[in-house]
């Protein structure tokens, strides 16, 4: 068996970006060409872009990737890659790898196990491929057998692992093993979670391990088509070894490299089969390439990657970079003159108004400053020598943000020095503009009409929620304004506990058209803020100016300052609702079963109390739910989204739970009878 190099490719791709997507490919199989790989593999369905949804469903969409298929074709020369698109076959959809080599299009391998769980909706437009099956598709003139099939490249044989057959319990690759794979290629549009990387190492290593073959795992990279964020990560896993490509990057595309020693992989036997002919599959599935994968022999050694992906990243490395990246696709590919924050110097906006940061940090310093500004719109204003030249503290990073974002800080009468002074430090930290003007004018009128109206005055005594309200309503047209006046993206604040309990005034600081940290729960966001101020990204480091955040209560600032408003004080301690929101959501326990799992999570405070919280949480959630179907698209970032239109479905009308709450109420009664009637810790 030969050594060979092999490449894993992660690809930034868009769906239906026809040529772009096509001349990403091509760059990519140029690049693996140039590097001396004998195949490089591509992510799953990229040649449309994994995220078409019911464009799938189009004939003409589905005829335009036929067409894109043809004209990659001849750049497959001198090497083999897999090629993704639908494909249709006897009234069917699946979900295809058309297999290139040399310029030719050899045949097509279907996804067998399709994603249809959380944020996946795979089974709504394709059909999974049944295992054995073999057919035949028409391409023009000319035939391709299609379905479970080998391809053997002069006695290499290479087989497919399409994304979730690599996740299930019986594998593909186990049979493709046994039947002389000693190549297994994965194609894969495997969307960003914390820790997630991990999961992934361990199914290409055990693998190369037991099933003695060369496992190559390519993914898409970037947010692809608005909430799903992709890291890339593409790895390269034989023997032992395991050789893993770039996370998180703002290039078009990165590459994992690998030399490969087949003799020193194989541990089965190779099958026995009848006779190939090229370009026909045998009895066994076995398809003739005619073609042979150039050898390593002349290679030079592959380059090791960045520092900081040669260990696991901490959750707080990561959530920096699959924000960064998320935001940063999201604005060149939206189209968008750069973002509006409306910046209350509280710890949401804050984190946005760094995120969009590190954004620019991340992309200057990994592509240069000529770079970034030709991926950014023309009218942005970031400058080519943006990523050279130093600001006063020294910081590169904040040059360019300026004309990027916009931080405006709305006061009204109950605003403190203390918010506005962060606000201000923030902005002045990062780099951005700052704005600052009052919206008591907009309030007062707003409740001198309805009050005339009413033929009745306005109090805090009775009407507390209303004139909350009607404040962070006013502050929405601003912001708007403001973000239409730079063709701006305006980008909301509210986070993942905000949404479960609907602590958000909608058209208030609910208004924007992206919200980047829905998924993320308010503890962990104030725990976030903190590693800022003091540590920071791998190469980034700290930001100093956060302690004027991060020294607050978290507050909305909505009632008079007497009033001593504070967001815990309005719902309960966040770690206490972001315990009872994963038990009740994401575990799906009812009023009583939630009570049961979080009290000994809960013991310092009293069986009443806990009873009372989640009693409030379930009725919040419930009547909240309107809420959630209204907010921005959010990114996906963990298994605990609240987002309806990806993850957490649920009705907008629901029943009043007193069923549940009769429940609740006996399991509380029953703690406090089993002799602790305080429940607290003495």
């Amino acid at each position: 068996m030969p050594r060979l190099r092999l490449e894993a490719a992660a690809v930034n791709q868009t769906p239906l970006d026809w040529d772009g997507n096509r001349d990403r490919l091509i760059a990519a199989l140029d690049a693996a060409r140039q590097a001396g790989a004998a195949l490089v593999c591509l992510p799953e369905l990229a040649v449309t872009g994994y995220g078409c949804e019911d464009a799938f469903f189009s004939s003409g969409v589905r005829a335009t990737a036929l067409e894109v298929l043809r004209e990659l074709a001849p750049f497959t020369r001198g090497i083999a890659a897999p090629l993704g698109l639908p494909i249709e076959h006897e009234g069917r959809l699946y979900n295809a790898c058309v297999w290139a080599c040399d310029g030719r299009l050899v045949g097509i391998a279907c996804k067998q196990h399709l994603a249809g769980d959380g944020i996946h909706y795979e089974p709504r437009w394709f059909h999974p491929w049944p295992a054995g099956k073999i057919a035949a598709f028409s391409l023009g003139d000319a035939e391709l057998p299609l379905g479970d099939l080998l391809f053997d490249c002069d006695g290499v044989r290479i087989g497919f692992e399409i994304c979730r057959d690599a996740w299930v319990e019986r594998r593909p690759g186990a049979r493709l093993a046994s039947r002389g794979a000693r190549i297994l290629l994965n194609p894969s549009a495997s969307h960003f979670a914390f820790g997630k990387q991990e999961t992934r190492r361990g199914f290409c290593r055990s693998a190369a391990r037991d099933w003695g073959v060369a496992y190559v795992y390519a993914n898409l990279l970037g947010n692809e088509s608005g909430r799903a964020v992709y890291d890339g990560g593409a790895m390269i896993a034989h023997g032992e070894a395991l050789h893993e490509g770039p996370r998180f990057s703002f290039a078009d595309f990165v590459l994992a490299t690998a030399d490969v020693d087949l003799s020193t992989t194989a541990r089965r036997p190779l099958a026995e089969t009848p006779p190939l002919r090229a370009g026909v599959a045998s009895s066994e599935g076995v398809v003739d390439c005619g073609f042979r994968l150039p050898t390593a022999d002349d290679c030079r050694p592959p380059a090791s990657p960045a520092a900081w992906d040669g260990s696991p990243p901490s959750k707080e490395e990561e959530f920096a970079r699959a924000v960064a990246l998320g935001l940063f696709d999201y604005l060149r590919k939206s189209g968008a003159n750069g973002f509006v924050i409306s910046l209350s110097g509280g710890a949401d906006s804050s984190a946005v108004a760094v995120l969009c940061w590190l954004m620019l940090r991340f992309a200057a310093e990994e592509l240069g400053g000529a770079a970034t500004a030709a991926r950014l719109p023309s009218t942005a204003g970031v400058r080519p020598a943006a990523a050279d030249r130093k600001s006063a503290d020294g910081d590169s990073s904040a040059v360019g943000l300026r004309s990027l974002l916009a931080c405006v800080y709305q006061a009204t009468r109950h605003s403190g020095e203390v918010t506005r002074r962060a606000a201000e430090n923030v902005a002045a930290a990062i780099g951005a503009e700052f704005i600052a003007w009052n919206v008591d004018g907009m309030v007062d009128a707003y409740v001198d009409v309805v009050a005339a109206a009413l033929q009745r005055p306005l109090a805090w005594e009775g009407d507390d929620v209303a004139l909350q309200n009607v404040q962070a309503r006013a502050r929405g047209p601003g912001a708007w304004l403001l973000a239409n006046l730079r063709q701006a993206l305006l980008l909301t604040t509210s986070n993942r506990s905000e949404a479960a309990v609907g602590y958000a005034t909608m058209d208030g600081d609910t208004c924007g058209g992206l919200a980047p940290i829905a998924g993320i729960d308010k503890a962990y966001l104030l725990d976030w803020l903190r590693w800022m101020e003091t540590a920071g990204p791998h190469g980034v480091g700290p930001l100093p100016a956060l302690a004027a955040v991060n020294c607050q209560q978290p507050t909305a600032e909505l009632r008079p300052p007497a009033h001593g408003q504070t967001d815990e004080g309005d719902l309960m301690p966040y770690r206490v609702l972001d315990v009872i929101e994963r038990a009740a959501i994401r575990d799906r326990l009812l009023p009583h079963e939630t009570f049961a799992a979080v009290r000994p999570l809960l013991a310092e405070h009293s069986a009443t109390q806990v009873r009372e919280w989640v009693e409030k949480f379930f009725r919040l959630w419930r009547r909240n739910q309107w809420k959630r179907e209204r907010y921005a698209p959010s990114f996906h970032l963990d298994d605990e989204n609240l987002d309806p239109k990806t993850w957490c479905r649920f009705p907008i009308l629901s029943g009043s739970l007193a069923r549940d709450f009769e429940k609740l109420d006996a399991q509380a009664r029953k703690a406090v009878a089993a002799g602790d009637p305080d429940g607290g810790r003495r």
